[in-house]
């Protein structure tokens, strides 16, 4: 058994830090790497990725829509050509100060409101695998595992990582509780832990009532910006060693 946990890393802005990038690097297998649209600036974004080429961590564009203010958590409905030249300019970014970190962008990762947009929205989603097509089809798109968007990635010819949350809460048909609901959020590494094992050895994950939602993934993400981010991570990432569940990212060797 072998999983890829990763997180979303690279989200400070000048003087103003959140998360723990460094110690979460030496946690996790892939990074999602803000690329300045809901957070990072070139500064802080090029110090994140040269911590990752040091680390061997696999690094990710993590895509957002134009929204400093709302952390890019505010869905936008944009018109499909400017969310697939949005999408091509971050990509872009990254991939040149990934090049001067001495790494690269091995994958995309939307990020917040756009991620859960596109999981459901055809038409979004559309604009977003179309920016990834005229950029390096072969990059791979992190997907909500149980989403439409899986099967519209790879029809389209992308590569589709189906992905999990561990420190989210789940409905019923498998989607994420709102951010806005309480209990959304995880916070007990422990319990976490535990489900995140059972997610990789039995594909299975409690929703918010506590009946079994089928998940099938290939990475766990805990959120870098989540209180005890990097206690959580701890604890998923001991789990599941523990369990004797190997730990890697889902692309190859750069």
């Amino acid at each position: 058994m072998q999983i890829d946990l990763n997180s979303d890393l690279g989200e400070h802005f000048g003087q103003w830090r959140l998360g723990d990038d460094e110690t979460m690097l030496s946690v996790v297998t892939s990074a999602n790497v803000a690329c300045g649209f809901h957070a990072g600036d070139p500064r802080s974004l090029l110090a994140t990725l040269r911590s990752a080429a040091r680390e061997g961590v696999r690094v990710g564009a993590h895509v957002a829509y134009p929204d400093l203010v709302g952390f890019g958590r505010r869905p936008m409905g944009v018109s499909q050509d400017e969310l697939t030249a949005d999408v091509i300019y971050q990509i872009g970014a990254l991939q040149a100060l990934a090049r001067a970190a001495g790494t690269r962008v091995s994958y995309v990762k939307p990020h917040g409101a756009l991620y859960n947009t596109i999981a459901h929205d055809e038409q979004q989603a559309d604009a977003v695998i179309a920016a990834l097509r005229a950029v390096d089809p072969e990059l791979p798109l992190v997907c909500l595992a149980g989403s439409q968007l899986v099967g519209q990635a790879r029809a389209a010819g992308l590569r589709a990582v189906p992905e999990a949350f561990a420190d989210r809460a789940y409905e019923p048909d498998g989607s994420l509780v709102s951010r806005r609901e309480e209990g959304a959020t995880l916070h007990e590494p422990d319990v976490v832990a535990g489900r995140m094992l059972r997610l990789v050895e039995e594909g299975v994950l409690a929703d918010r009532h506590g009946n079994d939602v089928a998940v099938e993934a290939e990475s766990i993400c805990v959120h870098g910006d989540s209180e005890g981010a990097v206690r959580m991570a701890l604890a998923v990432r001991d789990r599941l060693v523990g369990g004797g569940v190997g730990l890697a990212s889902f692309v190859g060797a750069q």
